[in-house]
C-alpha cells in the first residue's frame, strides 16, 4: 500500500493525513502480532527423524534469529524425496513452524517425518495410487511436511499448528502412518 500512498500523497488534503495515521497504525498493530525470530536474536535447533530413510539429523538452523545457511543445506539433503534422492530448497519458514510448534505442545521426541520434498514424477506416482493427492501439491514446492512427533496427540499438534495460522495444516488421523 505504501507505493500507492506515496502517490496520492497531497500535503493540503486532510483526507491524505487520516489515510496516513490510519496506514500507520495497521502496519504497528501488525507489526506487534508477528513473532519475530530475528528481532528476539533466537538460536533454534530441530530433532529429525526420517521414518522412510532410518536417517536422524538434529541440526541448528538459526543462531541469533539467523539462518544458518549450511544447516539449511543439510536440511535440504534430509529432507530430499526419499524415492529419487532429488532435493529441493525447502520453505525456510516452515522450520520456523515445526520449532514453534514442537515447542508448543512441549515435544521431548524427535520430529518424525513421514514426507517432505516430492518430485513432479513422485507426486504424479502417488497421484495414480491415490485421490488423495494434490496435481500441484505443496510437497513438490518444498512449502510442505507430513510429520508427527511421538507421545504427543495428533490433535494437540494440529491445534498447535491452527493457532500459529501461518499456512495450511492437513490432519490425517486415520492414515496409515497418521500425521
Amino acid at each position: 500500500m505504501l507505493v500507492g500512498l506515496a502517490r496520492q500523497y497531497n500535503p493540503l488534503s486532510a483526507r491524505t493525513g487520516y489515510r496516513i495515521g490510519l496506514t500507520s497504525l495497521l502496519l504497528l498493530a501488525g507489526a506487534g502480532s508477528v513473532h519475530d525470530a530475528t528481532a528476539l536474536n533466537e538460536t533454534r535447533t530441530l530433532s529429525f527423524h526420517h521414518t522412510h530413510s532410518d536417517e536422524d539429523l538434529t541440526v541448528t538452523f538459526k543462531r541469533d534469529g539467523r539462518y544458518d545457511e549450511e544447516a539449511l543445506k543439510q536440511l535440504n539433503h534430509f529432507l530430499r524425496d526419499w524415492r529419487t534422492q532429488e532435493k529441493t530448497e525447502m520453505d525456510r519458514r516452515l522450520f520456523d513452524i515445526l520449532w514453534e510448534v514442537h515447542r508448543d505442545v512441549d515435544g521431548k521426541q524427535p520430529i518424525n517425518i513421514i514426507s517432505s520434498y516430492r518430485s513432479p514424477a513422485t507426486n504424479a506416482m502417488l497421484r495414480r495410487r491415490s485421490s488423495g493427492v494434490a496435481r500441484f501439491s505443496q510437497h513438490m514446492l518444498g512449502h510442505a511436511m507430513d510429520f508427527y512427533i511421538p507421545g504427543v496427540a495428533l490433535a494437540d499438534i494440529r491445534a498447535a499448528g491452527l493457532r500459529l495460522q501461518r499456512g495450511g495444516v492437513g490432519f490425517y488421523p486415520t492414515s496409515g502412518s497418521p500425521f
